[in-house]
């Protein structure tokens, strides 16, 4: 069920524990939301990693051609910020200017960052790798997917919905130093953790273009 095809795959101890260390030392002080820290390409330790041969080569695999990493983000479930996501795709892509086009929008901005849904022909060049600062258990709210549903194209609420009530979901437990890869399209969730302990991840994504069409470029973030 895990694996490429299924729009996603676990891959254990890429990153080391030296690595992950210079990570959360080098992120403490960042500004931060309830969820976690937007937009950490600015820090160096973390473009460092995204850049980081072993996860550039699995970026590249996933994608076909070379990879080019355009957005960090950390998700940090703990006590005090501990949420569940319902069942969605990522579908928004940060860009440098607003160009209205065909199957892009609606719009918005994020910290300061303007943002656009995007059409899947976009979207399917794109692959998130998100490295575990801890564990992820099937106690402390791990991702669950729906496997293959990347290949369904981008998809309505309702769609969603009606997918997840008629095929299993998959629970991606992962340990601290592992990736998962996953697909923008590919449907997840998450539940909210039971246990103390935090579950942080860096969510990195990478794409084999910085362009698409109508002169739309991603924001590096």
């Amino acid at each position: 069920m895990c694996g490429p095809d299924s729009g996603f795959d676990v891959i254990p101890e890429v990153v080391t524990d030296a690595e992950v260390h210079s990570v959360l030392t080098a992120i403490a002080g960042s500004e931060r939301s309830r969820a976690g820290v937007r937009h950490l390409m600015r820090n160096e330790a973390v473009a460092r990693l995204a850049r980081n041969r072993r996860l550039m080569d699995l970026a590249t695999a996933a994608l076909g051609s070379p990879a080019m990493p355009y957005r960090a983000t950390l998700f940090d479930k703990s006590p005090r910020a501990n949420w569940l996501v319902v069942w969605h795709q990522d579908t928004a892509l940060p860009l440098r200017h607003r160009r209205e086009a065909p199957g892009w929008g609606p719009w918005s901005t994020k910290a300061g960052v303007l943002y656009a849904h995007a059409p899947a022909t976009a979207l399917r060049q794109v692959v998130a790798l998100r490295v575990h600062l801890d564990d992820s258990t099937s106690r402390n709210g791990p991702l669950r997917v729906i496997p293959g549903s990347h290949e369904r194209g981008v998809l309505s609420d309702a769609a969603i919905q009606g997918l997840v009530a008629g095929q299993p979901a998959h629970e991606c437990t992962v340990p601290q130093g592992g990736v998962l890869m996953m697909r923008p399209l590919l449907v997840h969730a998450s539940s909210k953790s039971v246990v103390p302990a935090p579950r942080r991840v860096l969510h990195l994504e990478y794409a084999s273009t910085l362009s698409f069409e109508a002169e739309l470029t991603l924001h590096v973030a």
